[in-house]
């Protein structure tokens, strides 16, 4: 074969990509091969047609997978925070402290990135009316979206206030803190008992200290205060605290509230009440100008001879020095002053003592509950390793606490407006000692006990004359009767038909209608001259929505939740909000079909 011709014969052309024998161009191709060896573009479009369709496709899905996701996990009311977040820490952390202080962090990242979980809407009742209307309770003069708050163990050093209240309570308790930095006792000492979805804990009180505390609310403020043209200086800070940015100048939104709890150091002598005052002095001036409430913890069970300071002498020394120092705080509303008080402590006398500091001192309010030393009955047979960790030393805090703490508040509300009637018979609501934002006059130095003989004899006497004759009849009614009638507004969800407990309630905007007017000047402003009902938190067992309307019914204005949250995950208190709509709109449907009868 010539050379020409092989060369000719296997050389490739020009315009192929690869050799082709000449053989093969012999036959004639298909019509579509010809045409795309015709038209090489058109190829290249439909190809290129192609891959951007796959790529939007694939894309969008990406896009709308992300958006789902960020919009489901971000939702409290998403299932996974309760059956997956919650236990996944418990398992992955033994330690329960730990667990929670990781908990803690990891709110706190996702609050600066943006992707914290939030109630993301306002659900409307089931007549249309909105959430705030409907579970709207007015304290201290504002009016709250909802009676719902959450305990100061939750956030004890402030370190996420706000993701606290993006979860749907209108109070956040933080604390306590102490004047100077304590570490509390030596771990391990905080344990669960998940079959009773409980807590033993016995953290003494551990505190970065009130000026680490003040610090981290002033940056708060000053970042609110930035973010919405104020400035970021002092003059600023100042600015919002004083309220012209129409919120609380602690919570900083709308409807809510933020208070602070306090306590002493543990070194401070207990019986050196002067020093013991100074200690909480010491930290109302540093965190007052940075909340609404200051709370007053001589509560807790796991620091040695604090519950001793409930006693009437130096409960009422200690609640004056309080109240005086805020009063001296400097922005245009001062902070509501209220003191955390033990479950334990219920016997009659100690009760009364403590609600007659109250009035003595001056006080807004109690917080009715804190853990337990005692160890309720349990539910069920325990296993073995939880029945071993009820014989650690510290407080106890779970559901079997609830009748407890309803119970209690009971008391505590017949007995806080006992002692506002005899001061209202008194002095007609004149006398600005008894006012708990008004000026105080200065005290005597003499015994307590003593200024409050004279109140308890004349009230002795007024009820004597007040007695019916000691007759047969006279008898046979008193036993028919309940030693104390409530008044309507100890039941304030109740339709007022009757005073029996099963009346069936209308809404906990009721609750607000059994209050008297609020004053036209603003809380703490020192205008007011009247006594003032004192107003009641409630803490201990809160578990459902049922349970916090059966709290409110006892005289509470707010049902706080700590246990709850810690077992049930950032969805607790929308759950609990949701439970309670359900539970007043059975009740209202129980009123109509009774009315239709």
């Amino acid at each position: 074969m010539p050379k020409s011709f092989s060369l000719r014969l296997f050389s490739p052309r020009p315009f192929q990509r690869f050799p082709q024998p000449r053989l093969l161009a012999l036959y004639p191709r298909p019509h579509y091969i010809s045409t795309i060896s015709r038209s090489p573009q058109t190829a290249t479009h439909h190809s290129s047609l192609l891959t951007s369709s796959r790529n939007f496709l694939l894309g969008t899905s990406i896009l709308l997978s992300l958006s789902f996701g960020y919009l489901y996990f971000t939702d409290v009311r998403a299932g996974v925070h309760q059956w997956a977040v919650v236990p996944g820490l418990r398992w992955w952390y033994d330690d329960a402290e730990e667990a929670h202080e990781r908990g803690t962090e990891i709110l706190e990242g996702l609050w600066r990135w943006g992707l914290y979980p939030r109630e993301r809407v306002q659900l409307k009742g089931r007549e249309g009316e909105e959430e705030g209307e409907r579970l709207g309770v007015e304290v201290f003069g504002y009016t709250l979206t909802n009676p719902i708050g959450t305990s100061a163990g939750i956030d004890k050093h402030a370190a996420i206030p706000t993701p606290l209240f993006h979860l749907g309570p209108s109070i956040v308790e933080v604390g306590g803190c102490t004047p100077y930095p304590q570490n509390g006792n030596a771990k391990p000492r905080v344990w669960r008992l998940p079959s009773q979805n409980a807590l033993i804990n016995r953290y003494g009180l551990n505190s970065e200290g009130a000026d680490h505390v003040a610090m981290r609310l002033r940056q708060r403020v000053r970042e609110f205060a930035y973010e919405n043209g104020f400035g970021i200086d002092e003059d600023a800070e100042q600015r919002v605290l004083d309220g012209e940015a129409g919120v609380p100048g602690g919570s900083l939104m709308e409807g809510r509230l933020l208070a602070v709890q306090v306590a002493k150091n543990s070194w401070t002598p207990d019986d050196d009440i002067e020093a013991v005052k100074a200690d909480y002095v010491y930290c109302v001036d540093k965190v007052a100008r940075y909340s609404d409430i200051i709370v007053v913890n001589v509560s807790s069970p796991n620091t040695p001879g604090l519950r001793g300071l409930q006693r009437v002498e130096p409960l009422t020394e200690i609640l004056k020095g309080v109240v005086e120092a805020a009063k001296r705080t400097n922005k245009n509303v001062k902070p509501a002053v209220m003191v955390k008080v033990s479950p334990d402590e219920d016997e009659e006398a100690q009760v009364r003592g403590i609600c007659d500091a109250v009035w003595e001192s001056g006080v807004d309010g109690v917080i009715v509950g804190n853990t337990t030393k005692r160890r309720p009955e349990m539910v069920g047979k325990l296993p073995s390793r939880e029945a071993a960790l009820l014989l650690e030393q510290g407080g106890y805090s779970g559901p079997q606490m609830f009748e407890r703490t309803r119970e209690l508040t009971r008391r505590y509300r017949i007995l806080l407006d006992e002692g506002l009637e005899r001061r209202v018979e008194s002095d007609g609501g004149s006398d600005p000692t008894t006012n708990p934002h008004g000026p105080k006059q200065k005290s005597s130095q003499g015994n307590p006990d003593e200024n409050l003989s004279p109140r308890i004899e004349a009230s002795i006497a007024r009820d004597a004359q007040n007695l019916k004759p000691d007759t047969e009849e006279a008898e046979v009614e008193s036993k028919s009767q309940p030693l104390i009638r409530l008044p309507e507004r100890h039941n304030p969800l109740s339709s007022g038909n009757s005073g029996s407990s099963d009346v069936p309630a209308l809404s906990i905007s009721h609750h607000a209608d059994q209050m008297p007017p609020a004053a036209p000047s603003q809380p703490g402003s020192g205008s007011e001259r009247s006594p003032k009902p004192k107003v009641i938190f409630a803490t201990g067992g809160i578990v459902n929505g049922k349970q916090a309307l059966e709290v409110l019914e006892a005289g509470a204005s707010v049902a706080q939740v700590y246990t709850a949250l810690v077992y049930g995950g950032v969805g607790t208190i929308a759950r609990i909000k949701d439970e309670m709509r359900d539970e007043m709109k059975k009740r209202q449907r129980a009123v109509q079909v009774k009315d239709s009868r």
